[in-house]
């Protein structure tokens, strides 16, 4: 029998909570008649300091609620949305109303990346559904792909820019040719980098995003601490200049591969064509690129953050949430491969692109080569860029033929102790995709 009325709880009046408040509320007439049930919020379990927000001046005094029990007690609550993010208390919180039989929407991508598996199940376990189309992408869809029009394939690998923020600091710093700091600022300015951009800027927030995306594509948990990640503060203004003379584009990109029962999961800056896709997603703007044996290539792209595309993908979870509820059914539980082996970045073999400063003087290259030999790693090109006749010192790039991680890092390690060379100022990866 169809529920006539569905009653939706929100954790949280943040700028993407008060966006979804705001949408539930404004939208009710539209999202009921895409239920046939009236979709109706019936409570926000708020911080007390959130009650001084703005918006909460203009929503019914009624709603709020700042006690924990009242809310999760509220045996009229169908739908638990949770937009706090972080892992605590969000997670226990989820857990919470799974354990009520809620049915849950969460956009936490922390708590999915960590916990995702095991929530999955037990809200299997208690008759309800989990939804995190949000955790991953903003309005892109991603999750629901993954979880079923892409489930009969074998995928191959996930290519992705997942975190705008990184995104608009690497495109101003190839097409204005800003640094790293000024970049920053600038994205910081215009609010796409908060004040602490710390899990932005050092890959934590996109290792997050590929754990998910990696979890669902392969059937085998890869957990946070499973992803490889480095960030773009050690990039320079020079290393796009010179990218872009040798036809690449720079780009933090987040990296899953699947083959022989082995996972690559990874996420650090890289050299790619500039004339492929995702060389040409720019500022803020997200773009996925999986490939599966049967579809090929398919590609996903849009905003990936910020609260009106967010709130897209919470308010379409609410509505699939809202057909559960109205058809007494659930998500069936997530069954996962404990035989694949993450390999370790140190065995992944690539090319690089290096900048280094030596001496100006004969024979460095040939000590340089003779190092770079001695770890089985073979030159590409060499050219030189800048020379300082003041210091007598040279600027060189060095671009390498497929070579492995370890084998890359040992070398960089002994080149460091040459007297011939000053500095490497830079060691980033190449992609060919």
């Amino acid at each position: 029998m169809v529920k006539n009325n569905i009653k939706v709880g929100l954790i949280g009046l943040g700028v993407v909570g008060g966006q979804v408040a705001k949408v539930l509320l404004e939208r009710a007439d539209m999202l009921s008649h895409q239920t046939g049930s009236e979709i109706e919020l019936k409570k926000i379990k708020v911080l007390p300091a959130d009650l001084g927000k703005p918006l909460a001046q203009f929503l019914p005094e009624q709603l709020f609620t700042t006690s924990d029990e009242e809310f999760f007690d509220d045996n009229e609550i169908d739908i638990v949305i949770e937009l706090i993010g972080g892992e605590t208390p969000a997670y226990d919180y989820i857990k919470q109303a799974l354990g009520k039989n809620k049915h849950v929407v969460t956009a936490n991508k922390e708590v999915i990346a960590k916990h995702g598996p095991e929530l999955i199940n037990y809200a299997a376990s208690q008759g309800v559904s989990l939804y995190f189309e949000a955790s991953v992408g903003g309005g892109i869809p991603l999750i629901a792909p993954l979880e079923r029009d892409l489930k009969a394939n074998y995928i191959n690998g996930i290519h992705a820019i997942i975190n705008g923020t990184t995104n608009y600091i690497l495109t101003r710093m190839g097409d204005d040719g800003l640094d790293f700091d000024m970049a920053l600022k600038q994205a910081q300015e215009l609010g796409y980098a908060e004040s602490n951009s710390k899990n932005d800027i050092e890959g934590i927030d996109a290792a997050y995003k590929l754990a998910i995306m990696a979890t669902l594509a392969f059937q085998c948990q890869v957990k946070p601490e499973d992803v490889f990640h480095e960030g773009i503060s050690s990039l320079n203004a020079r290393d796009f200049k010179y990218a872009k003379e040798l036809g690449y584009a720079i780009k933090l990109l987040a990296i899953a591969l699947q083959y022989d029962n082995t996972i690559e999961a990874r996420v650090h800056p890289v050299f790619i064509k500039q004339d492929s896709f995702l060389a040409n997603v720019n500022g803020v703007f997200n773009a996925v690129s999986i490939e599966g044996d049967l579809s090929g290539h398919v590609i996903f792209s849009g905003q990936g953050a910020g609260p009106l595309a967010t709130s897209s993908a919470v308010t379409a979870d609410v509505l699939r949430a809202c057909r559960d509820v109205q058809s007494s059914t659930r998500n069936r539980g997530i069954i996962l491969s404990t035989q694949k082996v993450i390999k370790p970045v140190s065995q992944i073999i690539t090319r690089y692109y290096m900048r280094l400063n030596i001496n100006d003087s004969s024979g460095v290259l040939a000590k340089i080569a003779e190092v770079l030999g001695q770890h089985d790693i073979s030159i590409s090109s060499v050219i030189q860029k800048e020379t300082d006749d003041l210091s007598k010192t040279a600027e060189i790039v060095i671009m390498t033929h497929p070579a492995l991680g370890n084998a890359i890092e040992n070398a960089i390690a002994e080149l460091k102790s040459l007297e011939v060379v000053k500095d490497i100022n830079t060691a980033i990866r190449v992609e060919e995709i």
